[in-house]
């Protein structure tokens, strides 16, 4: 491939000998790269708290299935609340981005409140973020940390998380069995 490599919007899928554990078999849709740094939000992870639990105490109604889960989108931040969800009219723009057709994010309270009190098909409360300062993402990718692919919306909502890495690592054309030492468990 030619020319600059497309981080942002995409995926990044963590490689086997990424060692650190907060990213093994990490999917992270990636939100912003540029040259100060990068943001994305790890889809693979959900959390063992569901929408009700965590939002009763902001005095916020979740409308939504009761065993809904939030999802863990990475350790920076962890008290820092990030909604990906379908477009939905009405949303301020001010506080929502597209990230990718089909796929926006939102951070604002008042746009949690809606969301939650009219919950979309496709909606996710992601808590945390993965961050990279200047060049570091650079260096994990040319280390081979990280592939990188384009963003599928279908895959990121509706592909059950323990499916996922396996899912974008088979989406670029590579078997999952090929990057795994074959003693062990995975």
């Amino acid at each position: 491939m030619g020319g600059e490599i497309t981080v942002a919007p995409g995926l990044l899928i963590a490689m086997p000998q990424l060692a650190d554990p907060n990213f093994h078999r990490a999917v992270v849709l990636m939100v912003e790269h540029q040259r100060e740094g990068s943001f994305g939000l790890i889809i693979n992870r959900p959390s063992e708290n569901t929408m009700l639990e965590l939002l009763e105490p902001l005095d916020i109604q979740w409308r939504g299935q009761p065993e809904t889960v939030a999802w863990w989108g990475g350790p920076v931040q962890p008290e820092s609340g990030w909604i990906l969800h379908e477009p939905v009219d009405g949303l301020s723009e001010d506080s929502t981005r597209q990230v990718t057709p089909g796929l926006q994010l939102s951070s604002a309270p008042e746009v949690l409140r809606e969301l939650c009190e009219r919950p979309p098909s496709r909606v996710r409360l992601v808590l945390g973020y993965a961050g990279w300062g200047p060049e570091q993402l650079e260096s994990e990718l040319s280390e081979g940390a990280w592939v990188n692919s384009d963003v599928d919306v279908d895959v990121v909502f509706e592909t059950p998380a323990d499916d996922l890495w396996e899912v974008a690592v088979r989406r670029i054309g590579i078997e999952p069995e090929s990057l795994v030492p074959a003693s062990g468990v995975h």
